[in-house]
């Protein structure tokens, strides 16, 4: 049985995303799913009128959060497939097709595209893209650029708490409930950062190393070689930018350290 993006409802959560969101939704548009569903985070920017400019229907989450404006975009779509796009992802012509090509012919529940990550000319930003092509975490499936059954999605949900890492939270549950979830090998969308200084990198930092801090205090000891991961990650990249004779990333893994652990301890008390 054939199967067409016209059968897929894009869910796109913004907030200030006026500067990513017009070539995010021209690629949606372009690509021929259903209907676009903008879910808006309070912004104070021009965001709404270029969703609406767009094409795309526009609801609020009412600032309550990444988790929740996914939520009340899946619960406003009526098609059987939901894909849930961040602001700075621009999917190719064919991709939405092609990734639902293959969600369906490998049995999967629900399909994250492959990222390949873009930073601008400020060191922040180039040091994160590179982070993210050359870090394992790119194999990871989470909800950046991702299909899934629309059913399957409502009764998962999202636990309201994370405010960040409430990607990692819903695949831990997807597992041990048996689903199949995975990166495509075959998809590949363009990921943009809004910006590249050393405020918006905190600001990426501090939130990964919360989320992870929420996910120990969910899960406790099941949950605790989670601490584990900003240290490997800066080990593993601090070695590779040395074997590739690039020490210039170096005073990007030091921060992203330190800080994801502050994140964490934050992450733990709250």
């Amino acid at each position: 049985m054939d199967h067409s993006p016209a059968e897929v409802t894009a869910v796109v959560p913004a907030r200030n995303a006026e500067l990513m969101l017009p070539r995010c939704l021209e690629a949606l548009r372009e690509s021929g799913v259903a209907e676009i569903i903008v879910v808006d985070g309070c912004s104070t920017d021009g965001t709404v009128a270029i969703a609406r400019a767009a094409g795309a229907r526009v609801v609020s989450d009412e600032g309550r959060g990444l988790p929740w404006a996914r939520t009340l975009g899946v619960r406003n779509s009526s098609t059987r497939w939901v894909l849930l796009v961040d602001s700075d992802v621009v999917f190719g012509p064919t991709g939405v097709a092609d990734l639902l090509t293959e969600l369906v012919e490998g049995g999967y529940d629900a399909l994250q595209a492959g990222l390949e990550s873009v930073g601008g000319p400020g060191y922040w930003g180039q040091a994160l893209a590179h982070h993210h092509r050359t870090g394992r975490s790119r194999n990871w499936f989470g909800l950046v650029a991702t299909l899934v059954d629309r059913e399957l999605m409502l009764g998962m949900g999202f636990d309201d708490s994370f405010k960040s890492g409430e990607d990692i939270e819903l695949r831990w549950r997807m597992r041990d409930s048996g689903l199949r979830t995975a990166v495509s090998q075959r998809v590949m969308v363009e990921h943009r950062f809004a910006a590249d200084d050393f405020d918006f990198a905190l600001d990426q930092f501090l939130m990964d190393g919360t989320g992870l801090g929420k996910m120990i205090r969910k899960h406790g000891w099941r949950g605790a070689r989670l601490a584990l991961l900003p240290a490997a990650a800066a080990v593993r990249g601090s070695a590779l930018s040395l074997a590739a004779g690039q020490p210039r990333w170096l005073r990007y893994y030091v921060a992203f350290c330190w800080y994801n652990y502050a994140g964490l301890a934050r992450g733990l008390a709250s």
